[in-house]
């Protein structure tokens, strides 16, 4: 049986265009009310996730910057892991040379942000990827933009101690995501799922593959199990 769900927001409760989805909305709402802990987990900052845990309506606890920052309930204390100083390094040397080749990179939110770094997708990930070979950095491609982590950070290992901080064993969760970054998630809670939206890899470990797209796609995940959830 399940007692919690650990969902990714962008492309799996919205749509294309970063749209709640307000079917997925209401099911959450749903799920909340019968008692069972929902998650969500996302590359966004804290803030974002604070106001949208509060307009969602779940009890506020959230993984943010790809695990680099997560909170139990809206009382709890932010914890923070990774090593932004090296990601902000790296971000440097990748600002020079696109500077120079006359393309810009912009920041996404970095007044905010505590561990990872983000900018605008509008470079290919690949050339980043080969551009910082030599840093101890991951660079993370979510498909609405480009993160720069620390190595050995990402959303399992910030779901790993945000389940023992509840009391909720990883087996318990069921997690849903669509993009790369979810992956080890997925493969770290009991059961994991995706929408016809998710990337390959992340098909590769799902036990459960949507036939829709976006928030349909999470409807149709969470109707398929919802025989599965405990009620407090």
């Amino acid at each position: 049986m399940l007692r919690a769900i650990l969902t990714d927001v962008d492309g799996t409760i919205t749509d294309h265009g970063r749209f709640l989805h307000t079917g997925a909305i209401e099911l959450i709402r749903g799920l909340v009310s019968r008692g069972v802990e929902v998650v969500l987990a996302s590359g966004n900052t804290a803030c974002f996730m604070d106001a949208l845990c509060r307009m969602i309506g779940t009890s506020g606890t959230f993984i943010g910057e790809n695990g680099g920052v997560y909170r139990i309930g809206f009382a709890g204390e932010l914890h923070i892991h990774g090593d932004q100083p090296i990601c902000l390094e790296a971000f440097q040397v990748l600002q020079e040379h696109y500077k120079d080749a006359g393309t810009p990179l912009h920041l996404l939110s970095p007044q905010y942000r505590y561990a990872d770094v983000a900018f605008s997708r509008t470079v290919p990930p690949e050339d980043v990827e080969k551009l910082l070979a030599g840093f101890d950095v991951l660079v993370i491609d979510t498909g609405f933009a480009i993160h720069l982590q620390a190595k050995g950070i990402n959303k399992a290992t910030a779901f790993m101690d945000l389940a023992n901080d509840l009391g909720i064993p990883p087996g318990d969760f069921l997690a849903i995501g669509d993009a790369i970054n979810d992956v080890e998630m997925l493969k770290a809670a009991g059961i994991g799922a995706t929408v016809a939206n998710g990337h390959p890899d992340v098909k590769k470990v799902a036990g459960y593959i949507a036939k829709n797209r976006y928030g349909d796609g999470f409807i149709e995940a969470m109707q398929n199990y919802s025989s599965h959830f405990l009620e407090r």
